[in-house]
């Protein structure tokens, strides 16, 4: 019989997992980073590693390396790591592959092209033209003109007529392309003597390492995860996993992952970015119940970070930056006491750092 574990389980053992738990850490056992971190908005990838004890200020192009990868977004990974990261980030299968590039698969079926053929030629065409640093803009102009109509699309707010988007980023890293750093609108560049990995390791499984950052899970969490199919993922399903349940709900862990799953709730306080992967797991009503909370914390644009309390989503924050102020406004749930807000002051604090301002304030409101 399954084992039933309770959702405060479940939440204190991904903030272990995620090593939001931590004060101080090294780059090459920062486990995030076996899965990718995105790097989406001022406080993305870095600030990310920042809040799980990196020291950030330290770190450079040649130890991270920023690509396109799952589900087309940019994420930040171990540069030694890359061909391995590449492997395992592919589709599964043409299926699946056609269903991470949304409408884009639609002409080329049209056309008789396969899914995995068409991010191969688009890969081959991105190889020819990106042979030093290229504005986004200046590459997709330069792919455009060298691909047939079942590749390219007439968009409105463009005006032009260009590729699709997600199979433009898809097909980056195929072509051995990395996002240069700190780079808006981005920049691609060649990666010297890049060879994608023949075999994934098991550390960088994208379904174990969502199950083990991101555990107990169902195949429909890790696939809405990845923009896979769910049978693809069904198809590649850990055999050393054990099944637990959730609220009722039949779901999975990783077998090595079972006694943490049983460890005493996590006393820690974290700002979350918007985008941390705390935030990215697929099952959002076990981090956020209430549907109106849920809708503000998650909303199509402007997404709000979060405030880790205590192992719970207990409010939202936001900077608000102008000129030489910067002031972080919290927005809390529920009252909060002193020694909690002196907390979350004290990761205000490091935000400002990292981000290297001085903070002139918080502005609380419950």
């Amino acid at each position: 019989m399954a084992a039933s574990v309770t959702r405060s389980d479940v939440l204190s053992f991904r903030v272990r997992a995620q090593q939001l738990d931590r004060r101080s850490g090294k780059l090459d056992t920062t486990r995030v980073l076996d899965i990718g971190v995105q790097d989406t908005g001022p406080d993305g990838a870095m600030g990310a590693l920042a809040i799980r004890g990196v020291d950030v200020t330290t770190l450079s192009g040649s130890e991270l390396a920023k690509v396109w990868s799952v589900r087309g977004a940019p994420h930040l990974y171990r540069r030694e790591e890359l061909p391995e990261i590449a492997a395992a980030v592919e589709p599964f299968s043409d299926a699946d592959a056609g269903k991470r590039i949304y409408d884009a698969s639609k002409p080329l079926k049209a056309a008789g092209i396969g899914n995995l053929a068409a991010l191969d030629a688009i890969a081959a065409a991105m190889r020819s033209v990106v042979t030093e640093p290229l504005v986004k803009g200046e590459v997709s102009t330069q792919v455009t003109a060298l691909m047939e109509p079942p590749f390219l699309r007439f968009c409105r707010p463009c005006n032009a007529t260009h590729l699709y988007e997600m199979p433009f980023r898809l097909a980056a890293l195929r072509a051995g392309l990395e996002l240069e750093l700190d780079t808006s609108p981005p920049v691609l560049r060649p990666m010297a003597g890049f060879e994608r990995a023949v075999e994934v390791p098991p550390r960088y499984d994208v379904i174990r390492a969502y199950l083990r950052l991101l555990g107990p899970a169902t195949p429909k969490h890790v696939a809405d995860y990845l923009d896979a199919a769910v049978k693809d993922v069904k198809a590649r399903w850990p055999q050393d996993c054990v099944e637990v349940t959730v609220d009722g709900e039949l779901r999975w862990l990783l077998r090595d992952d079972e006694d943490a799953l049983a460890t005493s709730p996590v006393k820690t306080t974290r700002l979350l970015g918007p985008f941390d992967l705390f935030l990215q797991a697929r099952d959002r009503p076990l981090l956020v119940a209430d549907p109106a909370r849920a809708k503000a914390l998650w909303p199509v644009l402007g997404r709000p970070g979060a405030v880790l309390l205590d192992g719970e989503i207990a409010g939202m924050w936001r900077p608000r930056k102008s000129g030489k102020t910067f002031i972080v406004h919290v927005d809390l749930w529920a009252k909060t006491s002193k020694s909690a807000r002196d907390a979350i002051r004290d990761n205000a604090e490091q935000l400002a750092a990292y981000r290297q301002v001085p903070l002139s304030g918080i502005d609380f409101t419950d």
